[in-house]
């Protein structure tokens, strides 16, 4: 078939949950039945952000990829809104690298590392200490990682006594409410979030919660930390995430007790779009402050690069795909900032971002968290396989991902969504004046 001849003629999703999140699997046909791009929804996400995208893919020339973005990145927004367009775009290069039969790195201007970093994020189930933590992470470092991350957050001191300053009643609102939060690490946000005190708790934003550490609570999560640097040693880089929604002088206290820790990174301190807390940290904090992703499009990351930012922490299934990710690789080098890749999703999201990663000319490692579920890696054809913390980059074309395991698909489908890449046929006539201007 010539190039010119090749078409998109389906779009179809499968909802999968348990390994360990909700994840969105998305197939785009062409009318060349060997060829068909996969992407990805992101996480917690809604397949209606792919879905409404479909009649405007119908018919149209898959290898324009930039032309078919551009078309479509007005429906994409932050956070799980930009999931659609970042997933479509993703296959669109999928199909590109599978008809010329190059790797998507290649496409992207060739690679400039053979294998790819991967940093584990790492979880402890229920109340646990900081030696517990530090166990669980010599394991990860055992199995071959070299570049680690842990949850570090207030939720350990909801029972501790004399720990939070924050208004009577508040910490057991917090508790009764956004403990399904808190605890989403291993598994997935839970629907009742969205709706009711639930959705007006778990909304609050970090400025508004007037949640406060006291010295005792300072002391209890420097212990904390102290433990974990006990037994997995000072050398290998330790970063931090959901310290949770606290003002961002306490985080600036708390950052001050940790300079002598050795942090990679205190992620998600304040909501990203809150320059003025940004600059705060980074002004007054010798620990890095990184964010990024829940951020759509690579230009959104500039305020927050010149409020101060250290790492970015952008996600290829927010961002809006492959491009936008070299993109924001260029910004970084403008601007001196170090970059590591999100990623919380399918092999699919994994491999993607592996591709994105070889691609950027600096980049610090991707985010991993299925280390503890086997199955995932077998999601696909050939199956996900590290290399003591290492993924090799594949020469296979497109993202290097043959076929999907239709056997497990089935097995972990989301018990509320249709069957797995039931047809999209609603969705055919969907349109609207798109033009953005009058």
């Amino acid at each position: 078939m010539r190039a010119r001849d090749l078409k998109i003629t389906d779009l179809r999703v499968a909802n999968i949950d348990g390994l360990p999140k909700h994840m969105i699997l998305l197939k785009l046909f062409t009318n060349d039945p060997a060829i068909i791009g996969y992407g990805e929804v992101r996480d917690a996400s809604s397949a209606t952000y792919a879905k409404i995208l479909k009649s405007r893919l119908i018919g149209e020339n898959p290898l324009n990829v930039e032309k078919l973005f551009n078309r479509i990145k007005q429906f994409g927004g932050h956070s799980r809104q930009g999931g659609g367009v970042s997933g479509v775009e993703i296959a669109l290069w999928d199909i590109v690298g599978k008809f010329y039969k190059v790797p998507v790195y290649q496409l992207l201007g060739g690679k400039y590392r053979d294998e790819v970093r991967i940093y584990c994020d790492t979880d402890v189930d229920g109340k646990h200490t900081g030696t517990d933590m530090g166990k669980a992470l010599k394991k990860r470092m055992e199995q071959g990682f070299t570049f680690l991350k842990m949850d570090l957050g207030i939720e350990l001191l909801y029972d501790e006594s004399g720990t939070l300053n924050a208004p009577i009643g508040m910490l057991e609102d917090m508790k009764k409410y956004s403990m399904k939060a808190i605890c989403h690490q291993s598994g997935s946000i839970d629907k009742s979030l969205m709706f009711g005190k639930n959705y007006e708790i778990f909304t609050i934003p970090h400025y508004a919660t007037v949640i406060h550490l006291t010295e005792k609570g300072l002391n209890y999560l420097e212990d904390y930390v102290r433990q974990v640097r006990e037994v997995i040693g000072n050398e290998v880089p330790l970063a931090i995430d959901h310290f949770g929604h606290v003002a961002i002088e306490d985080a600036i206290k708390f950052s001050k007790r940790l300079e002598k820790y050795n942090i990679a990174w205190m992620e998600d301190l304040t909501s990203w779009q809150n320059n003025k807390d940004i600059k705060k940290f980074a002004d007054n904090s010798l620990v890095p402050i990184c964010t990024g992703e829940d951020i759509y499009l690579a230009e959104n990351f500039e305020n927050i690069m010149k409020a101060g930012i250290n790492t970015i922490h952008p996600d290829l299934l927010t961002i809006g795909g492959l491009l936008e990710m070299k993109k924001v690789g260029a910004l970084c080098e403008k601007y001196g900032v170090s970059l590591a890749i999100h990623m919380a999703e399918s092999p699919i999201g994994f491999m993607a971002a592996v591709h994105a990663a070889a691609a950027l000319k600096n980049v610090l490692a991707v985010e991993f968290h299925s280390v503890d579920h086997p199955e995932w890696y077998e999601l696909v054809n050939p199956v996900i396989k590290l290399e003591n913390g290492f993924m090799q980059v594949p020469d296979a074309p497109g993202l290097g991902i043959e076929s999907l395991n239709e056997d497990l698909i089935e097995k972990f489908r989301k018990a509320d969504c249709d069957e797995p890449w039931k047809d999209t046929l609603d969705w055919d006539k969907e349109w609207a004046n798109d033009r953005e201007w009058s």
